[in-house]
């Protein structure tokens, strides 16, 4: 266990705070730096596109640590601080402002920035992205005017942003240039539901055409669409994905593509420099990498990466998890919903609470659940296991996932 490592931490998102307790709490005596480039407290990003665009809530109510957890954990909160260089062979970050921080180890947590679109007035007022608490603030703001709201985008950060406007009332338009928002995450079903829900409450949705560009004198007034059609906007939120950030991987010599390239300990291509969060690319099934945009995904990255700067082994795969929050509504995927051959429903579609489980000949692959967070767990512990059930019992419901989790844990 390397105990004198100085670690230094770039990044204070999930990944980051992770990291940095982890550390700590697997025995870590050396010392412990964490940079981030914002002023506030490290904060979470997910409430950005419910909460804080629906309450009346201070940045402090998203920090992911109370402050007194930097000193009781021992560790350098420096706020406002950008890295511009990691310094391989003198083994220290160096900053913006000309300081320079000693690091045995360095761990790249820096996450990315918002995808921007390259069309006619995209550089007006009233188009922005979301990122940050700023960002949530000034479309916030936008939303009190009353719109019309245009989102641009039919992601997570998009569907999740046109149903905080319409909650407020605001005539709201949802672009999106494939057939459904979600549907590719989601799968069609699942995804035409929502997008249901979506239109009754008051969304209108645009899809299978592009945005190609924004007008307005010095302001957005109009969205600009390939098919002719223009939409009146006031506020306009692009939600395109997110870019990694890793020029700093990038400048220090490091493997990097879609992300900085990893192992699945968050190792990158030099010794002493690990990466995760969303900037982390790991490897996919077959010979690709991935990163994975989720919260969960980042803190699980994060332990793994505390563990092997300590020479600790790994500890167990998870599953990967997802929530969002639209309307009144709660959407949970684990695993890999979506793959596997057959699939089974529980619960009520009618009623927006219901399951959907991908399975090949009961080896459950996948969920995702609606209104229905009961479901994820035991098939969590399904997926996990990797035992096959019955079929028939997945289909049954007389026979509950709980049920079927605990004979697989026996059967172990």
């Amino acid at each position: 266990m390397h105990e004198s490592t100085d670690t230094v931490v770039i990044g204070a998102g999930p990944a980051g705070i992770a990291v940095a307790e982890h550390l700590r709490e697997a025995g870590h005596t050396g010392g412990i730096t964490v940079l981030s480039a914002e002023d506030h407290l490290p904060y979470d990003r997910p409430p950005l596109s419910k909460e804080a665009l629906l309450d009346d809530a201070a940045p402090e109510t998203f920090a992911l640590r109370p402050e007194a957890f930097y000193d009781e954990y021992d560790v350098a909160l420096r706020l406002g601080c950008t890295a511009v260089r990691v310094d391989r062979a003198a083994g220290a970050v160096d900053l913006a402002d000309g300081d320079r921080v000693p690091a045995s180890a360095v761990v790249l947590c820096t996450g990315g920035r918002p995808r921007t679109v390259n069309l006619p007035g995209a550089d007006l007022g009233g188009v922005h992205t979301l990122r940050t608490v700023e960002d949530a603030a000034a479309i916030r703001a936008g939303l009190e005017r009353g719109g019309p709201v245009v989102v641009v985008g039919g992601g997570f950060i998009g569907t999740e942003v046109a149903a905080a406007a319409a909650t407020r009332g605001c005539p709201t338009v949802l672009v999106e240039s494939a057939d459904l928002p979600l549907g590719r995450v989601l799968g069609s079903e699942v995804a035409g539901v929502l997008a249901g829900v979506h239109r009754e409450r008051g969304v209108e949705l645009r899809t299978g055409v592009a945005v190609t560009g924004f007008a307005g004198n010095g302001r957005v007034e109009r969205v600009e669409l390939a098919d002719g059609s223009r939409l009146a906007a006031d506020l306009v939120v692009v939600g395109l994905g997110m870019a990694p950030s890793h020029e700093l991987a990038a400048t220090a010599g490091l493997a990097v593509g879609d992300g900085v390239h990893v192992d699945d300990r968050g190792r990158t291509s030099a010794p002493g420099i690990w990466a995760a969060g969303d900037v982390a690319a790991t490897p996919a099934p077959g010979n690709g990498r991935q990163r994975t945009e989720h919260w969960k995904a980042a803190t699980q990255l994060g332990v793994r990466v505390a563990r092997d700067v300590l020479g600790l082994p790994p500890e167990p795969p998870t599953v990967p998890w997802f929530w969002s929050d639209q309307f009144d509504l709660n959407i949970q995927l684990a695993g890999a919903p979506g793959r596997g051959p057959q699939r089974c429903v529980r619960g009520d579609v009618a009623d927006l609470c219901f399951s959907v489980l991908y399975h090949d000949d009961g080896l459950v692959t996948g969920i995702t659940a609606v209104n229905r967070g009961r479901d994820v767990r035991p098939a969590t512990d399904l997926i996990r296991s990797g035992t096959r059930v019955d079929p028939g019992s997945l289909d049954d419901p007389a026979t509950t996932l709980k049920a079927l989790a605990r004979a697989a844990r026996c059967t172990r």
